[in-house]
């Protein structure tokens, strides 16, 4: 039953073009995740100097949490291999800038993704529509 179970779905998603992914970060309990633990297995070098550059730090970390996970979901929709968080880069050309998506995981990346961040009060958001090139 497995195996039938597989393939359907092997059927569904062969040929997938597009996929999108979104989430949403709760800050307050954010927070709480938010260590050097954390940190070091889930930001790149860049990512932790760019959100170390604002006062209001933990939203910069939490919005770019949250891209990496939209991010994630909508490639893994389209390839279901392993996908490593640092292998996830979140750019921005300059502060409050577009934010731009980098893949260090092979030398051809095969993926084109448009991405929007968000936050208000307590929660900061990311929309992400990942497309085979």
């Amino acid at each position: 039953m497995n195996s039938e179970l597989l393939k359907s779905i092997e059927g569904l998603t062969a040929g997938q073009r597009f996929a999108v992914g979104n989430d949403l970060v709760f800050i307050p309990d954010f927070k709480h995740s938010l260590n050097p633990l954390f940190k070091s297995k889930t930001y790149t070098a860049a990512e932790i100097a760019y959100c170390d550059r604002f006062e209001d730090a933990l939203l910069r970390y939490a919005s770019t949490w949250a891209a990496k996970e939209a991010v994630y979901k909508a490639i893994k929709q389209i390839d279901p291999s392993t996908l490593p968080w640092l292998k996830i880069e979140i750019i921005r050309e300059k502060i409050g800038g577009r934010p731009h998506v980098v893949f260090h995981h092979s030398p051809a990346n095969p993926f084109r993704v448009s991405l929007t961040l968000s936050h208000d009060g307590d929660y900061a958001w990311a929309i992400a529509i990942a497309e085979l090139k």
